[in-house]
């Protein structure tokens, strides 16, 4: 495999085969009830405690469409920058499973909520768009548990009816580094309009991979396979890697790709075959006969843009220009909602460009060591401010700081508390500095014959030695200035 620029090619013999990806993303839509049913959503809940008799199916139980969710599916589509269609038709989807007590799921066809869109993706060598097919309303199946009896399978039905967001993007993706990019600028849009949460260990965002292989150069697409309900990016990544490298496999040795649904197995790192690939006609769509078509005007669409929030690619422009950061770090910076929270509560009253290498710098190692998201940061915004103002007003050094820093990781207490408290202030006082200064010198005459006969290097001894007669408390700026006055006489 070799990376020319951003390709991700895949050699055998004397051909490149380049990776075509589609995703299905499956992402729970963020409300208190389900989208036909009154039923909670709380994840947790113990089993067939939150079912309705419309999620049971009992005969004679009519749905009831949830506007709150049909809201949270416009805004997620103003969000995407995709149509939003004023009339959309809630379909049957034909097929049998025991966690789907209706016999059939009810979902949108040929005349879904939201239209094309785009996504935007910040990649190493620059902008990429992955556009937007469509995204779509339909309720959840529930869960078929088989690990509890060795000869039963149970079946829990509070996640049947639950309102799921289908997002399914046009074949633009060709890697898995922009699957992973994707991914995560979807789920960052959706926390920031708080139409999902995207967890996805909960079950929250999931995907369909569709992948196929071609030959570099060739237009067509060839045979794509599903990979279905990945809930992890990585284990997505990896799927992708292992699926492309098998087809390719198949294709140099002369043999056909069938188009099948597969699975991901994440102990033997392998995908699997399930099932062949379905295609429309196998489920048998038709209007939902217990459904009007959904129909609003432009005013709805209107009133629910006045809701829609600063969005991570308008949040980094505004970083860029008012705050002069990099796109690099604005767009580390808006990723995430409550990073960017973060960073706002710390710079209304520090140094912005300080506080941008702090939080990505030493917050980030510190919440990657514990595996902690920044919601959760041992270290409070107000008290991480505190320390950065310290810095700058000459208080403490930067190594200082990092002393401290590691103590409010233990403990998240005020910065100059703990200054005071373990006698870390930064020595500034110039005759001090210069009595140290001094003695440095007159221990070490040899090497300030050396250092005056033209070995400059030295001088950075020299601040060393005295930082160490400092304990480390010696302010580095005024050290340098006075050592320069000294040692240059």
């Amino acid at each position: 495999m070799s990376k020319e620029k951003s390709e991700y090619l895949i050699n055998r013999n004397d051909n490149q085969y380049e990776v075509v990806i589609g995703l299905e993303v499956h992402a729970q839509v963020l409300s208190q009830s389900k989208l036909f049913s009154t039923s909670a959503t709380k994840f947790g809940a113990e089993p067939n405690t939150q079912v309705s008799l419309v999620d049971a199916a009992f005969p004679g139980m009519l749905p009831v469409i949830n506007e709150f969710c049909v809201k949270q599916a416009i805004k997620t589509g103003i969000g995407l920058k995709a149509k939003i269609n004023k009339r959309s038709v809630f379909d049957r989807k034909n097929y049998f499973y025991a966690d789907l007590p209706q016999g059939y799921q009810i979902s949108q066809f040929k005349d879904p909520i939201v239209g094309e869109g785009k996504v935007i993706l910040d990649m190493p060598d620059g902008q990429k768009e992955v556009g937007i097919e469509r995204l779509h309303l339909e309720q959840d199946a529930g869960k078929s548990i088989h690990d509890l009896d060795p000869k039963n399978t149970f079946v829990d039905l509070n996640r049947s009816g639950v309102a799921l967001m289908e997002i399914v993007s046009k074949p633009d993706l060709r890697s898995p580094e922009e699957v992973n990019a994707y991914i995560k600028k979807l789920r960052s849009i959706m926390r920031y309009l708080g139409t999902c949460d995207g967890n996805m260990q909960e079950g929250s965002l999931r995907a369909d991979v569709n992948v196929s292989v071609r030959k570099k150069g060739t237009k067509d697409f060839g045979t794509r396979c599903e990979i279905k309900n990945v809930n992890s990016i990585k284990f997505m990544q990896m799927a992708i890697e292992y699926e492309a490298n098998r087809q390719v496999d198949l294709i140099e040795d002369g043999q056909s790709v069938d188009q099948e649904t597969r699975l991901f197995d994440t102990k033997k790192n392998e995908t699997r075959s399930m099932r062949s690939k379905e295609d429309a006609h196998d489920y048998r769509y038709f209007p939902d006969p217990d459904l009007l078509p959904l129909e609003f005007d432009d005013k709805f669409i209107e009133t629910i843009k006045k809701e829609i929030p600063e969005l991570p690619d308008q949040k980094k422009i505004r970083f860029i220009e008012k705050f002069k950061l990099s796109p690099y770090e604005a767009t580390i910076l808006v990723s995430d909602l409550e990073t960017s929270k973060f960073f706002e509560k710390v710079i209304e009253k520090s140094d912005v460009k300080l506080s941008a290498n702090w939080i990505t710098g030493e917050l980030f190692a510190l919440l990657n060591e514990k595996n902690l998201e920044i919601s959760q940061s041992p270290i409070s915004p107000e008290n991480l401010s505190k320390l950065i103002n310290l810095i700058s007003d000459g208080t403490i050094s930067g190594k200082i700081a990092k002393t401290i820093f590691e103590i409010m990781s233990k403990e998240d207490k005020d910065p100059s508390i703990i200054v005071e408290e373990k006698g870390l202030k930064q020595e500034s006082d110039p005759k001090a500095l210069e009595a140290l200064i001094q003695k440095v010198l007159s221990s070490n005459e040899d090497k300030v014959k050396q250092y005056k006969s033209g070995k400059d290097k030295l001088f950075g001894f020299f601040v060393g030695q005295v930082m160490k007669e400092s304990k480390g408390k010696g302010n580095p700026q005024l050290i340098n200035k006075i050592l320069k006055e000294k040692i240059n006489g």
